[in-house]
């Protein structure tokens, strides 16, 4: 690890008025589980590290009529424990609780979880973020994928989202808000995910002069996730699902089904949602909209098994939703 500076502001207007303009000059510091990582292996060298730990206004939950404020640093332990947060939200402790280790549950923050890095083993061993060989073509689709994308992987990005609450907040029609020296912005959850299309780019739409300081959750609808995993020990999933139901009775008024982990953002599925209009939510509907959600699905060599697994998630994600399973 390289030699850096370290700040610990108590303020975001303090603590925006020390980022960069330049991605990898300045890192934020909350939980630390990525960033340590990505500072040990020189993915990262930052010259500053800016701890936001200590920032009353970005902790907390808050439960209002008709939506959540999740503090930025409020961490995966937070999220899991909070019994109201638990039946107002289940699709957010499903997946806080879906991190299986006690110890990066206990550090790990909301915020840090959406910013997370690619947890593509090219890019985490210095291949860069489209793992290119140096005569230019991607060591991806040739190479070792079956952890790599199904969905949106026309090239150069095959990597997929590692966010677990990702999913959930592009279901849930959330927004995130940054805040810069210069002022702040509301994005929607849809939006704040991106597939790079530059190597020196990041996955999300936050310019690296900005910092997330907390998440506005919409509450009233049945929502749920289901993830799909290899192990029961602290593991990324192989693939998931969130959703989010509009209930009129037993019949579904609107949906909205997101998968995690097969593409290199939460993939809206719009036609899976739009399968559900109107319908009463049973087995066969859910299966039909499982078909839906991966009806794009363009596997590499060695991940086919995804399609499966992925409809699947929508499946259980669905009947969770809507009480019948």
């Amino acid at each position: 690890m390289e030699n850096f500076a370290y700040a610990s502001p108590h303020t975001v207007k303090e603590a925006a008025g020390m980022l960069s303009n330049k991605w990898g000059e300045v890192e934020v510091l909350a939980g630390g589980t990525d960033l340590i990582s990505l500072m040990k292996d020189y993915i990262v060298s930052p010259r500053l590290v800016v701890n936001v730990k200590n920032i009353r206004e970005m902790k907390g939950i808050t439960i209002a009529k008709n939506s959540v404020r999740i503090g930025a640093t409020v961490t995966l332990d937070e999220i899991a424990e909070n019994a109201q947060l638990a039946k107002l939200l289940p699709s957010l402790h499903e997946a806080a609780l879906g991190v299986s280790s006690p110890q990066i549950r206990n550090m790990g923050t909301m915020a840090g979880d959406i910013c997370q890095r690619p947890r593509c083993w090219y890019f985490r061993q210095g291949f860069g973020l489209f793992a290119k060989s140096p005569d230019g073509k991607s060591l991806v689709p040739n190479g070792e994928n079956r952890y790599h994308a199904i969905l949106g992987n026309g090239g150069p990005a095959y990597f997929v989202s590692a966010s677990s609450f990702g999913p959930a907040l592009v279901a849930l029609g959330a927004q995130i808000r940054l805040v810069s020296s210069t002022g702040e912005r509301d994005v929607d959850a849809d939006k704040f995910f991106v597939t790079p299309t530059t190597e020196g780019a990041r996955e999300i739409a936050m310019l690296p002069n900005e910092i997330v300081t907390e998440i506005h959750v919409p509450i009233g609808s049945r929502n749920s996730t289901y993830e799909v995993r290899e192990k029961a020990a602290l593991d990324w999933p192989l693939a998931a699902a969130s959703v989010s139901l509009k209930m009129n009775g037993n019949t579904i008024q609107s949906a909205r089904v997101v998968l995690g982990h097969v593409a290199p953002t939460p993939w809206l599925a719009e036609a899976a949602g739009q399968s559900l209009a109107g319908k009463t939510l049973d087995v066969a509907a859910a299966e039909g909209a499982a078909r839906q959600a991966t009806a794009g699905a363009t596997p590499l060599s060695d991940n086919g098994y995804k399609v499966k697994l992925a409809q699947v998630a929508v499946k259980r994600a669905l009947l969770a939703a809507g009480g019948a399973a």
